[in-house]
């Protein structure tokens, strides 16, 4: 909290942003300025401020986009009631599944599914172990995070995590470090296009779900021990985990309660799904968390916008793979455009 006595006259831009935002979403004006105050700020600022706010042009047209995105909250709400009973029996777990209902029940239905033993017959299920992924590739220079436990907000700042060792290295971490979220080879890297390359041949599309032409660049690899965390965020494509080595723990939130996840950044929510705080997140109460184990050797369809949870319950390998058999190869969100009608 910056000290008041350094500002300039008035409010800093940032308190006058965060008054008119809560103001044009129905917060009544005392509670903004007990807000405002509590946060140590002139009263004589605050209630200027407060005062002309209203008839501000700014103003104005933040309540218009206010009351649209109320609108489309509220058809958002109507969609996730109607569709909570679909929805009651939980995260589905589908043996044999046929591509034709894969697609037409789940993918195009923006629905989650395991996919319970899809990915049994690959070679990597059978020839994976630490010890065996040492022996071939131990020379390898590769890209993990760490320092993950000394920042909160890693997932936000990984650039700033990135570490290189050889890949021996870090599976002697993965195999002697104990239960940790402290180190972790995750998607955002290139280690199979580069020195772990080999090891796409132990991976196999699957049969009339995933393009068969499956190339490097179509398949990242996360590798941890157990203990890594991935919070609750949401990716802007659809995504097949499969689960080589270990287990880990799933809990998703559908793509239209995103007003129930409380989102920062797009990307991530504030809300722990491991231990949400429903004192400061209380719209979380009403989101319909679905959840479950990938056990070695499934296949999980997360969603686009689907938000998840990912917790490793052992040492864990998975393969991700992104290209499906569709015509666009996947289907994407994209960030919206700015508005230039008016």
């Amino acid at each position: 909290m910056t000290d008041p006595s350094t500002e300039l006259p008035g409010l800093a831009p940032r308190w006058r942003a965060w008054a008119a935002e809560n103001l044009a979403l129905g917060a009544p004006v005392g509670q903004v300025r007990e807000a405002l105050l509590a946060a140590g700020l002139p009263a004589p600022a605050v209630d200027d401020e407060l005062a002309g706010v209203s008839e501000h042009p700014y103003f104005q047209a933040c309540l218009r986009l206010a009351r649209e995105y109320a609108w489309l909250e509220s058809l958002l709400d109507f969609y996730s009631d109607l569709r909570s009973t679909d929805l009651a029996g939980g995260l589905d777990r589908r043996t044999d599944l046929s591509a034709t209902e894969f697609f037409d029940r789940y993918y195009f239905a923006n629905r989650p599914v395991i996919l319970a033993g899809a990915v049994d017959d690959w070679p990597a299920r059978q020839q994976w172990s630490l010890a065996s992924l040492r022996e071939r590739l131990g020379d390898v220079e590769v890209e993990v995070m760490t320092g993950r436990d000394s920042n909160p907000e890693h997932g936000w700042q990984h650039d700033a995590h990135r570490t290189r060792m050889s890949f021996a290295d870090y599976l002697t971490m993965v195999e002697t470090g104990g239960e940790t979220n402290d180190h972790y080879m995750v998607a955002r890297n290139e280690n199979w296009r580069n020195g772990l390359r080999p090891l796409a041949r132990d991976v196999r599309p699957v049969p009339g779900i995933i393009d068969p032409d499956l190339l490097p660049e179509m398949v990242t690899l996360l590798l941890g021990p157990a203990g890594t965390v991935t919070g609750l965020h949401q990716d802007n494509m659809n995504i097949l985990l499969c689960q080589v080595m270990g287990r880990k723990h799933v809990r998703l939130v559908p793509s239209y309660q995103r007003q129930r996840v409380y989102p920062r950044g797009g990307t991530f929510s504030h809300v722990d799904a491991a231990r949400p705080d429903l004192d400061q997140y209380p719209s979380y109460a009403q989101a319909d968390v679905l959840e479950g184990v990938l056990e070695p050797g499934d296949a999980l369809l997360v969603p686009a916008g689907w938000w998840h949870w990912v917790r490793a319950l052992d040492v864990s390998a998975t393969v991700s793979l992104h290209h499906f058999r569709v015509p666009s190869g996947n289907h994407y969100l994209h960030p919206p455009l700015v508005r230039t009608d008016g």
